[in-house]
């Protein structure tokens, strides 16, 4: 089992601009709300050193609130402007980098969803056309979303410059910060998702309308980074059909429509399309087994990163413990080239050495989700 793993394509190196990592294995962001007034302390740094010490190629940051007042809702979620916030970051940095590890932030707006993690006036959410999104298969109570339902004031074209401003100042904290890279959160009916999704933006500008101009939000975003970081550090950037205000939804009914939203972030200067779905190796269209990364690689040609329940019989949102799963599927994909990197989220809270122990063919661990998400492990 050893030999097999070490031999196979997801523990070989992989490299993107200035980005060099050992191995295919992403840690993937995940909330976690253990940085009071946004600050990260030594426990964040241990945190993830500890992945790093474990054998993880990269890790990604939960999300981390941008300079934008309506960014995220919770002050326990780390933040990418502020003084103490930044040394924090720096710590944070520099402590993987001791332990022989890469890592990036996913940078974070909301959107829409302000006032779902805590109670906060939705009033003060940024939308593209104030609404919030067709209720449909969600986990969010009934109580929040007929207060969050409420149309409130659509963005502005001032409030739209101010949020790209936002993106380029904190992504410039970022790279100050030591990190490796910038990951953008475009997806779950967050903010630049949102400009994408037809039930949230009904413009009828240059912002939205049709598919083009609804791409046009994340892809100025996107822009304005790249040229404010340059050409060395890689840009990450998550996208996904689904919506945290319905499961179901979709950015892309066909392959084409999805190659006009992924073929013009790649043009803006994305260089690893994240694909979230909840589970990674579902076919994200009728007539191919492709999943959802396998679809992002193929329409665009840049590197890709599968993530959804790896190494595990269950999403987050279905019932009952997951158990572990076999990994001969995932190892196949890697193999074939479907998507270059594999990002596991709730297996790093379980185990911080899971790449260590994916690679030397140990047991996988059983995801108990009070046990680990109570605490930093």
């Amino acid at each position: 089992m050893t030999r097999e793993l070490t031999s196979n394509a997801l523990f070989s190196a992989f490299e993107i601009r200035s980005l060099r990592l050992p191995n295919r294995i992403v840690m993937s962001p995940m909330t976690r709300s253990y940085s009071p007034e946004g600050v990260p302390g030594t426990d964040v740094a241990d945190y993830y050193r500890r992945r790093a010490e474990g054998g993880t190629g990269l890790v990604i940051t939960e999300g981390v609130a941008i300079d934008h007042p309506a960014a995220v809702d919770n002050p326990r979620v780390p933040r990418m402007h502020g003084g103490q916030a930044l040394a924090g970051w720096r710590h944070v940095t520099d402590t993987v980098h001791r332990a022989g590890g890469r890592i990036i932030p996913q940078l974070w707006h909301v959107g829409p969803l302000w006032g779902a993690m805590v109670d906060a006036d939705p009033a003060v959410s940024m939308r593209p056309s104030g609404l919030w999104g067709t209720p449909g298969h969600t986990v969010y109570p009934d109580r929040y979303i007929e207060r969050a339902s409420a149309p409130v004031r659509a963005m502005t074209e001032q409030d739209i410059t101010e949020v790209i401003a936002a993106y380029v100042r904190s992504a410039r904290n970022a790279v100050d910060a030591g990190f490796d890279g910038i990951a953008i959160h475009g997806g779950h009916g967050y903010l630049l998702d949102a400009f994408l999704w037809e039930s949230t933006n009904r413009r009828d500008d240059d912002w939205g309308g049709d598919l083009v101009r609804r791409t046009r939000f994340p892809v100025e975003v996107v822009r304005a980074i790249r040229a404010e970081i340059g050409p060395d550090l890689p840009i990450f950037y998550r996208f996904s059909q689904h919506k945290q205000q319905d499961y179901g939804a979709r950015i892309a009914e066909t392959p084409d429509e999805l190659g006009v939203v992924l073929g013009a972030l790649v043009e803006a200067g994305v260089d690893v399309l994240d694909a979230s779905i909840r589970r990674f190796d579902t076919p994200a269209f009728d007539g191919s087994d492709l999943s959802l990364a396998g679809w992002a690689k193929k329409l665009t040609g840049a590197a890709s990163m599968a993530v959804g329940s790896v190494g595990l019989t269950k999403s987050l949102r279905d019932s009952g413990v997951p158990e572990p799963a076999d990994l001969s599927g995932l190892l196949r994909r890697v193999d074939e080239e479907e998507f270059d990197l594999v990002a596991i989220g709730r297996l790093h809270l379980a185990d911080p050495a899971i790449a260590e122990t994916i690679r030397t063919g140990g047991a996988l661990p059983t995801y108990e989700r009070k046990k680990y998400e109570s605490r930093l492990y």
